[in-house]
C-alpha cells in the first residue's frame, strides 16, 4: 500500500465518519485515528471497529505483498496494551510470591504476545500459551529455584 493515510481516510469516509484525524507513522507501522463524533456508538463498538479496521489493513497489505500497519482508534490499542502489560506484571508477582501457576483470561494472539514480551526478561517466571482458538490463554509459571 503506497498511501496508508489515504486508504484509512477512504475507509472512514465510506463508514460515514466526518469528524476525524488520521496520522500514519510509517516507520512504526502504526496508524493513529481519532474520531470526534458518535462517541456513544464508538464506546459501545470500539473493539470490533478496531479489529475490523486492522483486518482490512492486513488483507490489503497481503494483497500488495507489504507489511501491514496496525491501526489504533481513539487510543484503544494503546490503552489495552497498557492494561495487559499491567495484568502480566501482577500475575508474575503473584506467581513468584505463591510459587503457583497463574492463568490469565483468554486473549487473541496479539495480546498474548504482549504478555510474553512483557515477562520475557522477568527472572522469576516463564510464560506459556495453552488452549486452542479463541480459548487460548497464557499461564504465568514460577521458575523453580
Amino acid at each position: 500500500m503506497e498511501n496508508w493515510e489515504a486508504f484509512i481516510t477512504h475507509i472512514l469516509d465510506l463508514t460515514g465518519f466526518k469528524d476525524y484525524r488520521v496520522e500514519v507513522k510509517e516507520d512504526e507501522k502504526r496508524g493513529l485515528v481519532f474520531i470526534y463524533e458518535s462517541q456513544q456508538m464508538l464506546k459501545e463498538n470500539l473493539p470490533a471497529i478496531v479489529d475490523a479496521m486492522n483486518h482490512i489493513a492486513q488483507m490489503v497489505a497481503k494483497k500488495h505483498k507489504q507489511e501491514p500497519i496496525f491501526i489504533d482508534i481513539n487510543n484503544y490499542r494503546h490503552d489495552r496494551e497498557a492494561i495487559i502489560a499491567e495484568l502480566a506484571r501482577a500475575a508474575a508477582k503473584k506467581a513468584a510470591a505463591t510459587k503457583q501457576n497463574v492463568p490469565l483470561p483468554a486473549m487473541n494472539s496479539y495480546e498474548r504476545r504482549i504478555v510474553h514480551t512483557e515477562l520475557a526478561i522477568h527472572p522469576d517466571v516463564r510464560t506459556e500459551s495453552i488452549g486452542e482458538g479463541k480459548e487460548r490463554y497464557v499461564v504465568v509459571m514460577p521458575i523453580a529455584e
